[in-house]
């Protein structure tokens, strides 16, 4: 008799997150949550982060209860205030002045839910990005290049970005893109799959 695994569904359509979990070589689908994102008075940005996650997993668990369903979520957050997707130009100038020669935590969320058996878990796992001083014209060519447009806090640090930083620190690098991988594969061994062991015949 052969020992299945249990579907693994990504609750969103991020390219970054989706290219993430490809890494571990599992299959998977990538569903979109129908959640509302918007923050309420006064959460903080890994509050904001936790709850998405949560929400993400738990309303695409709901639609495919005997799925592992991960959800995350990411928040950039300096001094304690949220900096979104820039979604356009004027915003990211804005948005890398603010942070140069400042230190930024990336609030990445990740939460695992298996309906079927109840598991449900989730963490934050923060990195601090130190940016060194951006001059404008360093800042034009690297949006000209990047269009970061998608991303918080407009740096894509797996790309050229990482030229605009002095230090990242973190106990999980793959966090700073949107998915840490880290504990998402200690998530996904306690839900019932593990990437290093693939369903074998009981």
């Amino acid at each position: 008799m052969t020992a299945t695994r249990p579907a693994l569904i990504l609750g969103s359509t991020s390219r970054y997150r989706r290219e993430l979990l490809e890494r571990l070589r599992l299959p998977f689908e990538a569903v979109a949550p129908d959640v509302d994102e918007t923050a309420r008075p006064g959460e903080s940005p890994a509050d904001l982060a936790l709850r998405l996650a949560w929400a993400k997993a738990r309303e695409v668990s709901a639609r495919h209860p005997v799925a592992v369903v991960i959800g995350s979520d990411q928040v950039a957050d300096l001094d304690g205030m949220p900096l979104g997707k820039p979604g356009d130009r004027e915003r990211a100038v804005a948005q890398l002045r603010r942070m140069s020669g400042r230190a930024i935590v990336f609030q990445t969320a990740v939460a695992v839910v298996r309906g079927d058996t109840g598991y449900a878990q989730a963490c934050v796992v923060p990195v601090t990005v130190r940016v060194r001083p951006l001059a404008d014209d360093e800042i034009g060519y690297y949006l000209d290049a990047e269009q970061p447009y998608d991303c918080a806090g407009s740096a894509k640090a797996e790309a050229l970005g990482i030229a605009l930083l002095q230090a990242i620190e973190s106990d999980d690098p793959t966090a700073l893109t949107g998915l840490p991988l880290i504990r998402t594969c200690q998530m996904l061994r306690e839900a019932g799959i593990d990437p290093l062991r693939p369903a074998t015949t009981a």
